[in-house]
């Protein structure tokens, strides 16, 4: 599977695809190679020899675009759910809904999932492994108490801080 690295007012982010949809998607790191690196290892691709598909170029403009501050809903991105649980697929849809500029929590995910509460712990585990952060918008989800915990995602909770301000989410300060 082919990936790319293309620029954004973030910095370098990558992309992996195949026939079916993205494999992956990576957030800028603090160099190029460790965007390379964590891409290919996570997506199981290899840097392209070949301009990427239409379709893909399509959404690395999009992103450029987000990134930009021009607000992007990526929720129709062709993705290749064979690469995530069932769980994790519905986690993801649950993730996608969220428009930007708003937050869930993990509790209220769970809910929308019909789990109880106490699922809320299952669904971070889910967004901590999301191959598509921004496509799949798990920086939008906090905890309960609309606190910014955990991102795994590059720069941690300052990206995700980042990228929701940047679509103008409500944010608390302490």
């Amino acid at each position: 599977m082919p990936h790319v690295l293309f620029p954004t007012a973030f910095g370098t982010c990558g992309i992996a695809w195949n026939d079916t949809g993205l494999t992956g998607f990576q957030l800028p790191e603090t160099t190029d190679a460790l965007n390379e690196q964590h891409l290919a290892t996570k997506a199981r691709s290899l840097l392209a020899t070949e301009p990427a598909p239409g379709w893909v170029q399509q959404v690395i403009a999009r992103v450029q675009q987000h990134l930009e501050g021009k607000l992007q809903d990526f929720s129709g991105t062709a993705l290749d759910w064979s690469r995530v649980t069932d769980f994790q697929q519905a986690v993801y849809l649950q993730a996608q809904a969220i428009k930007p500029g708003y937050k869930k929590s993990y509790g209220e995910i769970a809910k929308l999932m019909a789990l109880g509460h106490e699922a809320a712990r299952a669904v971070g585990v889910a967004l901590a492994t999301n191959p598509w952060p921004l496509i799949v918008p798990c920086h939008r989800v906090v905890s309960a108490g609309d606190k910014m915990t955990g991102f795994s995602a590059p720069g941690g909770v300052r990206t995700k801080t980042r990228l929701l301000t940047l679509e103008g989410a409500e944010l608390l300060s302490e």
